[in-house]
């Protein structure tokens, strides 16, 4: 009874231990218990968990960032009790940790789930922001706030939203949210409602969100639809900004739409008529017309005929001279120029021109102008192994073979007598169109040559082994350039054919003005003659032997010359 009425340390600390349900021995702290709110004084709360004296938190932890708190007296409310008993004798009570413990059983809930949970933008920090989830803090990256780059989130800030969870770890606290995953769900789900409204080839009007290189992207009221740069007109369109700007309404036609991936392709030109039916007949093969040039290529070069209708100039027929030059160096920009159909495909929407059919064949004018024999001037423009070209009239080359360049000296020397820059006169041996070939010759020109064409003059009467008595007009090394008769045609005596001997051999045993016999031993491609003294002096030999020597049985064949010398004098 003693014990009853006294009662000892011991039994007081059961009793105060039963009486708060195991406070005493540390089981309030660390959890999570309900309490009454008794009293609201300043900015706090003051609560009543059923310990021997009350705790007080702040208002500012029970409301989510920028919210109000909405407590009255009476409320009962669940808070994390840190300690029993501070210094003060008040209970240390926290609604955050409290919120924060609920919350994150909540989260890992609904992210096992999948649910979108609801939460606030409170904050700003490095890489992003901070989302307050209902107790539980979370990082929101910036590349998650919306689907495209928001320059200034204050708006969206201290307003509640849903957000999609990434990923959580309860362990080190860490939550990564998403906003731009819910809009894009929300979007997608949108989009689906609204192409469910929507078919290929319907007219629809929409507003033109945004302008790329490649096109411009249609607001089509709540989806997008890409009106392709290529769809917006038939002629053609450089950058979209040419037809349309931000903010126009347009009136388009949905060319495509592809379920799986939700894209709507849209079209301005299906609207209009389509400028390539009977393109054939307006345009048909062989006509000549008059286009500007919109773009240039490697390849060519494009013309536009009509509004919408492009037809390609092929960089080989470009020029009928100009070979191997780029074609912008041929023709520009904006440039009005003619030009003739030579192909079209109305399939492939594609017409071939000519820029140089246009024009006359500077080959077929050339020879017009300048038929084969007559005398052309010009300027040597290139000297080749084999000949010299020469520049003519209509931007033409002629070419001047090595063996036309001159008479009595062999092609390479004839070469050297020339140079690049060098004005010279030739005649026209030959025109092929075809081919694009102009034939010239020099030596043509030299007092007595046979005319091109074969006309040669008195050489003309001349005939193979005929022996007549020319003139020697000149000496040279190779040889002698001699005349048949006063005003015959003139040829040449090689030095081989000077004579049977080497001794008579030599041409400066021969004057200008001197006369000799030579035998016509053939003609050149002009028809110049070429005479031999060697070849009269065996055909003679040959005869004296055939009329003289069966008559002269045993004689010497000095004896049978001397005969026929005699016989021809007499």
């Amino acid at each position: 009874m003693a014990s009853t009425a006294n009662p000892t340390r011991d039994d007081f600390a059961a009793l105060l231990d039963e009486t708060l349900g195991g406070a005493a021995a540390g089981g309030f702290e660390g959890r999570v218990v309900k309490g009454t709110i008794t009293a609201i004084e300043n900015d706090k709360a003051v609560i009543d968990v059923g310990l021997k004296s009350e705790g007080r938190v702040p208002l500012r932890e029970f409301a989510m960032a920028g919210q109000p708190h909405g407590l009255s007296v009476g409320d009962e409310v669940e808070v994390f009790v840190d300690r029993v008993e501070n210094a003060d004798g008040e209970a240390m009570l926290s609604r955050d940790r409290a919120r924060r413990e609920a919350a994150w059983d909540k989260l890992e809930s609904e992210f096992g789930e999948g649910k979108r949970v609801e939460g606030v933008i409170f904050g700003r920090v490095k890489g992003g922001f901070t989302v307050d989830l209902d107790g539980a803090v979370a990082f929101l990256p910036g590349s998650q706030v919306d689907i495209r780059p928001v320059r200034d989130v204050q708006p969206l800030m201290d307003m509640p939203q849903p957000f999609q969870i990434l990923k959580m770890d309860r362990r080190r606290g860490n939550i990564v949210v998403s906003r731009r995953a819910v809009l894009e769900e929300t979007r997608a789900e949108q989009r689906s409602g609204l192409i469910q409204n929507l078919s290929e080839g319907q007219i629809i009007d929409g507003v033109v969100k945004n302008i790329t290189d490649y096109g411009a992207f249609v607001d089509l009221g709540g989806i997008d639809g890409l009106l392709h740069v290529t769809d917006m007109s038939y002629k053609r369109v450089n950058h979209p900004s040419e037809v349309i700007a931000i903010g126009d309404t347009v009136r388009v036609q949905i060319v495509r739409i592809n379920q799986d991936t939700q894209r709507i392709s849209l079209g301005m030109k299906q609207l209009e008529s389509d400028p390539w039916d009977g393109v054939a007949a307006k345009y048909p093969v062989g006509a000549k017309l008059r286009g500007t040039v919109t773009n240039i290529t490697e390849y060519g070069a494009f013309v536009e005929l009509e509004p919408g209708i492009e037809g390609l100039v092929h960089v080989s027929e470009m020029s009928w001279t100009k070979k191997n030059v780029h074609p912008g160096k041929i023709v520009s920009t904006s440039q009005e120029v003619d030009v003739l159909v030579l192909e079209v495909d109305s399939d492939k929407r594609r017409i071939s021109l000519g820029l140089k059919q246009a024009i006359q064949n500077p080959w077929e004018a050339f020879a017009e102008k300048h038929p084969v024999g007559s005398t052309v001037e010009g300027e040597v423009k290139n000297a080749t192994e084999f000949g010299l070209f020469i520049g003519l009239d209509g931007d033409v080359d002629g070419m001047v073979h090595m063996s036309d360049i001159a008479w009595g000296i062999s092609g390479e020397d004839a070469l050297a007598l020339h140079r690049k820059g060098e004005q010279v006169s030739a005649i026209v041996l030959d025109v092929d169109i075809e081919k694009e070939r102009i034939s010239l010759g020099m030596k043509q020109l030299e007092k007595g040559a046979p005319a091109a064409g074969g006309t040669a003059g008195a050489g003309s009467s001349l005939r193979k082994n005929e022996i007549v008595t020319v003139t020697v007009l000149e000496v040279r090394d190779g040889g002698l350039e001699v005349q048949a008769g006063e005003d015959g045609a003139t040829g040449f005596i090689k030095r081989s054919d000077l004579g049977r001997d080497r001794d008579e051999q030599r041409p400066d045993r021969f004057q200008v003005g001197q006369k000799v016999d030579a035998m016509v031993t053939g003609f050149d491609r002009s028809k110049k003659p070429n005479f031999s003294i060697k070849a009269r002096q065996l055909a003679e030999e040959k005869e004296a032997v055939e009329q003289y020597g069966s008559s002269d049985a045993g004689a010497s064949l000095g004896d049978i010359l001397g005969a026929a010398l005699k016989a021809k004098k007499d």
